[in-house]
């Protein structure tokens, strides 16, 4: 009985019947794995999101690949979905002990980051892509895309005046798989759809619904536009287009959520704090979302929801927009700039205008 049992199948768990419940020597549905590929795309969520891109070259190139995706844990629900995943596992040891174990075909590491580095370089896989770890403990590059995307971390001249190319174009060069301008996309589970679809009929909110991401993160200064610019804006949605302003963020951006809404004085509705997946259902129920470079702006993007992204210390040419966006760039002298801290009055966010916000809205919504 054993030697009938098809250990290459895709659909083999091994403890209990596939999706097929067919018996395994004899069933039909047999497919064998082809190429055994993976990926290592860690964090942070929104570029993980990004780095998809990557799936659809990767799966003309090895057509009848077997896709394995190491992330961080709260990151694997964004490409858990994703149909050319066949095996998304969060980055841990009991995931290290299962893949140094096996063998692939080919390895890429999109991360320059030790741990992912480390475990690029642990596993086995006959072609090794992207980014290992060095004898020293530094990451160093694998390939020729790789040391691109590797000076263009460590040079400031590459990365705010010369480089041109968007990051799923890099990250599809550091696979070597040619980029045919793929967008990366979410699929998302019933239920949060069902969730998010409910929480925008209880709020009986006119349309068009505009969300107004209003966190950031806090890795770089400035990197969300000011409180006073997105209740203004809502006002604008309000008394011009008759829509609703939905004020959305993390459980980190509830102090900026509540101070926005405040200001608005009432032209602007609170979208609440809701778990990952639910937030991104509700994000591709917007007519259209206004946001910093975060991962909403991901989320958007990927579900194809028109954007229009306010970008101060960050580089406006890595974005890529698959449908109807808008980059809102400041003219400040000293952006892009990637600091850490800043104390330049106004800063590059104070020198964005809302009726600038406001035009460039109205384009997305028309376009989409």
């Amino acid at each position: 009985m054993e030697s009938s049992v098809k250990l290459d199948c895709r659909f083999y768990l091994g403890d209990r019947p596939c999706v097929h419940n067919a018996e395994c020597g004899t069933c039909e549905h047999y497919a064998p794995i082809g190429e055994r590929v993976l990926v290592i795309k860690l964090a942070a969520a929104g570029d993980v999101l990004r780095a998809a891109a990557v799936l659809p070259p990767l799966k003309r190139t090895y057509s009848s690949s077997h896709v394995t995706w190491v992330a961080d844990a709260a990151s694997v629900p964004l490409i858990a979905g994703n149909p050319l995943v066949d095996r998304a596992m969060p980055m841990g040891v009991e995931s290290w002990l299962v893949l140094s174990q096996e063998r692939f075909d080919l390895a890429v590491c999109l991360d320059k980051e030790p741990r992912a580095g480390a475990l690029l370089t642990s596993v086995q896989a006959d072609t090794k892509l992207g980014f290992g770890l060095s004898s020293w403990g530094t990451i160093e590059a694998l390939n020729e895309g790789a040391r691109y995307d590797l000076m263009l971390g460590l040079s400031n001249r590459m990365k705010f005046k010369e480089n041109e190319k968007t990051y799923p174009e890099i990250f599809c060069e550091i696979a070597e798989l040619d980029y045919d301008g793929d967008p990366y996309t979410l699929t998302l589970p019933d239920p949060s759809i069902v969730a998010a679809r409910a929480f925008v009929e209880e709020l009986g909110a006119a349309q068009p619904l505009v969300g107004l991401n209003v966190g950031a993160g806090g890795v770089f200064a400035n990197k969300a536009w000011t409180q006073e610019g997105y209740a203004g804006l809502a006002g604008l949605v309000a008394d011009e287009l008759g829509g609703t302003a939905v004020i959305l963020g993390g459980s980190g951006d509830r102090d900026r959520a509540f101070r926005t809404l405040n200001l608005a004085a009432g032209k602007a509705v609170d979208g609440d704090v809701h778990d990952l997946l639910d937030f991104c259902a509700l994000v591709g129920s917007m007519d259209a979302l206004v946001t910093g470079d975060t991962m909403a702006m991901h989320i958007a993007i990927a579900l194809g929801v028109p954007v229009v992204v306010i970008l101060g210390p960050t580089v406006p040419q890595e974005l890529a927009f698959y449908g109807p966006g808008r980059k809102i760039v400041t003219h400040v002298d000293c952006a892009p700039c990637y600091r850490r801290s800043c104390d330049v009055t106004p800063s590059c966010m104070d020198a964005i205008g809302v009726r600038t916000v406001f035009d460039a809205l109205v384009d997305v919504l028309e376009e989409g």
